[in-house]
C-alpha cells in the first residue's frame, strides 16, 4: 500500500538540520541517536511521498548513517557532507513522566556554517516543509524555490526569542505555520489556542496548525477549523522529533494527495499524529522505522474510530 502511495505522490522537499543526540529520559538512553529536525521530517514524509533533503553533516556521518536514510528512499543529492568538522551535536535530559527537559550540550559543528543551497531539481519541488533551523535560513531557502510550491514551516521558541523579526517576516510567504501551544502564546500572547490561531494567520499564513502534545493540534484553515487529539500512547520513551516526525508525515499525505483543502489537511492531520506517536516509542527513529507504513495506516483507523461520533 506504500508503494501505491508514493507512486502518484508529489515529491517533497525538506530543509533542516542532521543531527547526532546523546539523550538520557527515566527509561532509557543512548549517547548516538540519529536526529535532527531533517532526518525526523524526512523519514516520517517518505512513508507517503518521494522525499528530498537539504542539509549538511560532518567527517563522523558514517556510510551506515546515510544507508539509513536511503534505505526509506530519500534522496541526498541536496545533503552537504563537510568534512572540516563534526555533525551538529546535541545532549539532553528528560525530568520525571517528561516534564522537563534540560539541554546539557550543544555543539553547532559544521551546521554553524550552513547554507541550505538547492541542487536544480529540488527547486521545482511542489512541496517544501522548512524545518525548525533559524528564521533567515528558511528564507532562503524559498529565495530558491520557485512559484507556487506549498511551504510549511515550522519553528520554536528560541527563534521566537532571538529571531523575531526574520520570523515575522518569513510568515507572510509560507503556506503553512506550525508551532505548539506555548510558541503560539510567546509569538501572540494569547493562551488561548482558538484567539492565538487567528491572530497567527493575520501575520501572514493562510493555515495555521497549533500543537498540544499531548492534549492533540488544532488547524486553522481558511474553509474552517478543525481539532484532533493525540493517539493514545502507553509508553513513552523519547519525544524528541516527534514535532518533526508530525511535520513531515503532514507534508508527505498532502504531496501523495496533491491537494490542500480542509477535507485533505484533516486527513493529513490524523496521519501525522498517528506518526508521531510511533516515534515516542523509542530513542530517534528506530520504533518508526520499525513499525513502518502498516502500523501507521493501523494507527490511523484506530484514531478514525475513537473520534467518529457514529450516531444519526
Amino acid at each position: 500500500m506504500e508503494n501505491t502511495k508514493r507512486s502518484s505522490a508529489q515529491p517533497v522537499l525538506v530543509v533542516g538540520s542532521v543531527a547526532f543526540d546523546a539523550i538520557k529520559t527515566p527509561t532509557d538512553g543512548n549517547n548516538r541517536i540519529l536526529g535532527g529536525s531533517a532526518t525526523y521530517g524526512a523519514v516520517a514524509s517518505s512513508f507517503f511521498a518521494p522525499t528530498r533533503l537539504v542539509g549538511v553533516v560532518g567527517n563522523d556521518f558514517s556510510e551506515a548513517d546515510i544507508a539509513r536514510l536511503k534505505g526509506r528512499g530519500i534522496d541526498l543529492e541536496g545533503l552537504q557532507i563537510d568534512q572540516s568538522g563534526e555533525t551538529f551535536f546535541w545532549s539532553g535530559v528528560y525530568g520525571e513522566n517528561f516534564a522537563t527537559r534540560q539541554t546539557l550540550e550543544t555543539r553547532l559543528n559544521v551546521f554553524a556554517h550552513f547554507k541550505p543551497t538547492l541542487p536544480a531539481e529540488y527547486k521545482s519541488s511542489p512541496y517544501a516543509l522548512l524545518g525548525n533551523i533559524q528564521p533567515s535560513l528558511q528564507s532562503m531557502v524559498l529565495d530558491q524555490l520557485t512559484a507556487g510550491s506549498f511551504t510549511v514551516a515550522d519553528t520554536m521558541n528560541l527563534w521566537i526569542d532571538h529571531a523575531r523579526p526574520d520570523l515575522l517576516a518569513l510568515l507572510p510567504r509560507v503556506s503553512l505555520f506550525i508551532l505548539n501551544d506555548e510558541e503560539a502564546h510567546q509569538l501572540t500572547g494569547e493562551a488561548n489556542v482558538y484567539l492565538a490561531g487567528p491572530k497567527l494567520q493575520s501575520l501572514g499564513p493562510k493555515i495555521v496548525l497549533i500543537k498540544k502534545g499531548a492534549h492533540g493540534a488544532v488547524l486553522f484553515h481558511p474553509e474552517g477549523l478543525f481539532s484532533i487529539p493525540a493517539y493514545p500512547v502507553t509508553r513513552v520513551a523519547d519525544p524528541t522529533g516527534a514535532g518533526d516526525s508530525f511535520a513531515g508525515a503532514l507534508v508527505g499525505c498532502l504531496a501523495a494527495a496533491h491537494d490542500t483543502s480542509i477535507a485533505t489537511m484533516r486527513r493529513a492531520v490524523a496521519f501525522a499524529t498517528v506518526t508521531a506517536s510511533l516515534t515516542v516509542e523509542s530513542l530517534g527513529i528506530d520504533r518508526l522505522e520499525q513499525a513502518g507504513w502498516e502500523e501507521i495506516d493501523r494507527r490511523y483507523a484506530a484514531l478514525i474510530k475513537l473520534t467518529t461520533i457514529g450516531c444519526s
